[in-house]
C-alpha cells in the first residue's frame, strides 16, 4: 500500500533519541496530547515528524464532537474508538477534501522482508495452536500469544485476550503479579482493573497438545501444507536484526492486522466516525466522515497489480473470492460492514474498485435520530402507534440516505414478545428482540445452478414460520409481490425501498420487475421518505422529509390516493404535522381498532402528543443507547404506560 505525499514537509526524525524529560517537542505538547504521546510511543514518533513551526501543534481529542466539523482549518489528532490507533485530520491547501492520516504502530527496517520471512517460518511451529482458533477474536488472541513466544518475550496479555483463547489452550496461568512492576508504569492496581485489563504472565504451554478442533482457521492451514511442519526456532529474531521494543510491537500489530483484519484498511474500519470507505481504482482512498464529511486518506494504491492483489486477499478473507468470471461481489465484513467489489479492468476502466459501507456495532436509537433532527418527536410517536397496530411500512429513499438506520430504530416499537423474521441479501437489519429469526440469501456457487437461496425463497419460507412481523432488508424484485401477499394474509411487513418519493415508489412497485398488481398496492399503509438533504446552514444531513399514508387505488381513474401526514420544511429545518385532524390511518383504521367511538376518533391525536412528550422526557433523562431505549420502551408497553 503506497503512502502518498502529505500536505506538509515531513521532518526526518530517524536519528532523534527522545529524552522525555528534556525533549523540546514533548515539553511543548498540551497536557492531554502529552499524556497520550507518552503512553503510545508510535504517536510520539509521529509528532516528531511534524513541522510544528510550520503547521502548529495539533489539537488532541480523546473523542470528537460534532462541532469540530465546523472548524475551517482543522488540525486535530483523535483516538479511534477501537484499537490503539490515532488519526490526524489536516486541511487540504486546495480546500477540496481534508486529509485523514492514520497513526499506527509501525516499524521501518532495511531488512523488513527478511524479518517477516523469519516470523512466518516461526509460525509453522505453532500451526496446531493457530488452527485450533475459532473465529477472529480467538485467532487474534492466539496469534498475539504465538508472536510473544517467537520473540522470546514474557507473554503479557489482557484478560479479554486470555478469555478469548480456545478452552484448554493454556497449560497453566501464573497468578496475577502482585508487585506494582507487573502493571503499566504509573498505574495502580485499581486503575488497571478500571481499564478492564490486567497484565499477566502466562506459563509455557504444556507439552501435551490439545486435540485439533474440527472447525479450523483457514488462514493458517495452507502453511502446514506448504512447509509440512517445522522445528523449534533457535534464533533470536530481535537480537539478529537489532529490533527494539517499539519495533517488535509494530511488527506484532502489523501481523495481527494482516492475518486477522483487513490489512491497511483496518484502522478505518476500527473508527466509528467513518461511514464509507471508497476506492475508485488506482490512487488514494476516500472516506465519508461523520464529523468532517468527505476526506482523502494518506494512503492508496500506486499500481493496478497492487490494488488487485489486496482486493483478492480481502475477498478471500471474507470467503467471497472475486474472479474474472465472477467480478462483482456483495458481502459483509467480520464487523458487519457491507462491501461491494468490482474486480478487473475489463468491467471497470479505472481498475478494480470497492466501497465499504460501515454500520455501527450497536444500532442508532430513535431518540438519537430525533435529537439529530432526522425526524421529530411527533413523527416518532406517530410511527410507534402505526407499528404497534400492525401497519405495513416501507422506508424509502436513495442510496446512503439512512433508510436501514431508521428502520432499525423503528424496530424498538415492535411488541416486545413478537416473533420477527428478517430477510436480507447482506446482513444489515438489527433487531433488539429475543425471538428473532435472521435469514440471509445465498448465491449459487460458480458452476452450479441449484445451490442458491434467494429473497423470494426465504420470504416464502417465512410465511410458514408464523412470524408476527416480517422485515425485509430491501425489496428489489419478485420478492415484492410475495411481500404484498404476506400483507394480505395479515402479516405486518416493514422493508426498505429505493425511491425518492411516494409517486416513484408506486411506479417501481407496479412496474417491471416487481409487478405488484395495482389493486394490491393499498395493502402498503405507510411510505416514509428518507433523503440526504442540504440543510439551511449549507451542511448535508439526513431527514425523513415526508410520511405518506396510502389510502386506495381508484381503478376507474387509474390513480392512487395518499395523504401526506408529515412534511419537512427545508427553509427552517422543521417538520409540520400536516395530517393533524386529517389522518386516514389514525381516524379510519387505528382509532376504530382501539375502540374509539366515531364521535371521539380525533382523540387519537392526543395519544400522539402524549407519546411524543414521553420520548422527549426519556431523551432529557439521558437515555440514548439503543438497547436501553428498547428495554425502557418495552417495559412501558408491557405496563401499558406508552
Amino acid at each position: 500500500m503506497a503512502v502518498f505525499e502529505l500536505p506538509f514537509n515531513v521532518v526526518d526524525a530517524s536519528d532523534h533519541e527522545c529524552d522525555r524529560e528534556s525533549c523540546e517537542i514533548v515539553q511543548q505538547l498540551p497536557t492531554a496530547l502529552k499524556e497520550a504521546a507518552l503512553d503510545y510511543s508510535f504517536l510520539l514518533r509521529y509528532l516528531h515528524t511534524l513541522p510544528i513551526a510550520e503547521i502548529g501543534l495539533p489539537i488532541y481529542h480523546e473523542e470528537l464532537e460534532k462541532s469540530d466539523g465546523d472548524e475551517e482549518v482543522p488540525n486535530f489528532i483523535y483516538k479511534a474508538n477501537s484499537g490503539e490507533i490515532f488519526f490526524h485530520v489536516y486541511p487540504d491547501p486546495e480546500g477540496i477534501r481534508d486529509w485523514l492520516i492514520a497513526i499506527e504502530p509501525s516499524v521501518e527496517h532495511p531488512k523488513f522482508p527478511q524479518i517477516m520471512s523469519d516470523i512466518e517460518e516461526g509460525l509453522i511451529e505453532y500451526t496446531n495452536e493457530l488452527e485450533s482458533a475459532i473465529g477472529d477474536q480467538q485467532l487474534a488472541a492466539t496469534l498475539r500469544w504465538t508472536l510473544a513466544h517467537i520473540f522470546k518475550q514474557p507473554v503479557e496479555m489482557s484478560l479479554d485476550d486470555i478469555q478469548a483463547l480456545p478452552k484448554g489452550f493454556l497449560g497453566e496461568i501464573i497468578e496475577e503479579e502482585e508487585e506494582d512492576a507487573a502493571l503499566p508504569e504509573g498505574d495502580s492496581e485499581a486503575e488497571s482493573e478500571q481499564n478492564g485489563s490486567t497484565a499477566v504472565a502466562v506459563a509455557e504451554k504444556t507439552e501435551k497438545k490439545s486435540d485439533k478442533s474440527e472447525s479450523k482457521s483457514s488462514l493458517f492451514a495452507p502453511i502446514a501444507k506448504i512447509f509440512g511442519g517445522g522445528s523449534k526456532m533457535n534464533i533470536d529474531i530481535a537480537k539478529k536484526y537489532g529490533l527494539n521494543d517499539d519495533d517488535i510491537e509494530g511488527i506484532k500489530y502489523s501481523m495481527v492486522r494482516e492475518k486477522v483484519g483487513m490489512g491497511v484498511l483496518q484502522p478505518l474500519i476500527n473508527d466509528h466516525h467513518i461511514e464509507d470507505i471508497s476506492c475508485s481504482g488506482v490512487g488514494q482512498i476516500f472516506i465519508e466522515h461523520k464529523v468532517f464529511s468527505s476526506m482523502k486518506c494518506s494512503f492508496g494504491y500506486q499500481t493496478h497489480q497492487e490494488l488487485d492483489e489486496h482486493v483478492l486477499r480481502m475477498s478471500e478473507r471474507i470467503k467471497k473470492p472475486v474472479t474474472f468470471r465472477q467480478p462483482v461481489v456483495d458481502a459483509s465484513l467480520p464487523d458487519g460492514s457491507r462491501i461491494n467489489i468490482v474486480y478487473g479492468q475489463d468491467v471497470s476502466l479505472r481498475g478494480t474498485n470497492y466501497t465499504i459501507r460501515k454500520f455501527s456495532e450497536e444500532a442508532i436509537s430513535i431518540i438519537q435520530l430525533c435529537k439529530w433532527k432526522s425526524l421529530s418527536w411527533e413523527m416518532a410517536a406517530y410511527l410507534s402507534i402505526t407499528i404497534e397496530d400492525g401497519m405495513n411500512m416501507f422506508v424509502s429513499g436513495e442510496t446512503a440516505s439512512g433508510k436501514t438506520t431508521l428502520m432499525n430504530a423503528l424496530c424498538t416499537f415492535i411488541e416486545p414478545n413478537a416473533k420477527i423474521v428478517s430477510i436480507e441479501d447482506t446482513a444489515e437489519v438489527n433487531v433488539p428482540h429475543k425471538n428473532w429469526i435472521k435469514e440471509v440469501t445465498r448465491k449459487p456457487k460458480p458452476g452450479e445452478t441449484d445451490s442458491g437461496v434467494g429473497m423470494f425463497d426465504l420470504l416464502r419460507a417465512a410465511l410458514r414460520q408464523r412470524p408476527e412481523f416480517i422485515i425485509i432488508g430491501e425489496i428489489r424484485g419478485e420478492e415484492g409481490l410475495i411481500a404484498f401477499q404476506a400483507m394480505q394474509t395479515g402479516h405486518p411487513v416493514m422493508a426498505t425501498f429505493h425511491a425518492a418519493s411516494v409517486q416513484k415508489l408506486i411506479q417501481r412497485l407496479v412496474g417491471d420487475p416487481i409487478l405488484v398488481p395495482k389493486n394490491y398496492v393499498d395493502n402498503l399503509n405507510l411510505a416514509v421518505i428518507q433523503v440526504a438533504v442540504r440543510l439551511p446552514d449549507g451542511k448535508m444531513g439526513r431527514r425523513a422529509i415526508a410520511i405518506n399514508e396510502i389510502v386506495n387505488y381508484d381503478s376507474a381513474a387509474d390513480a392512487f390516493s395518499f395523504v401526506e401526514v408529515f412534511q419537512w420544511d427545508p427553509v427552517t429545518d422543521t417538520f409540520e404535522f400536516t395530517g393533524f385532524n386529517n389522518s386516514y390511518l389514525l381516524e379510519q383504521v387505528i382509532a376504530p381498532a382501539r375502540g374509539y367511538p366515531p364521535a371521539r376518533r380525533r382523540q387519537i391525536y392526543s395519544l400522539v402528543k402524549r407519546r411524543a412528550r414521553i420520548l422527549e422526557k426519556l431523551a432529557a433523562s439521558g437515555l440514548e443507547e439503543y438497547q436501553e431505549v428498547y428495554q425502557t420502551i418495552a417495559k412501558a408497553i408491557k405496563d401499558g404506560v406508552f
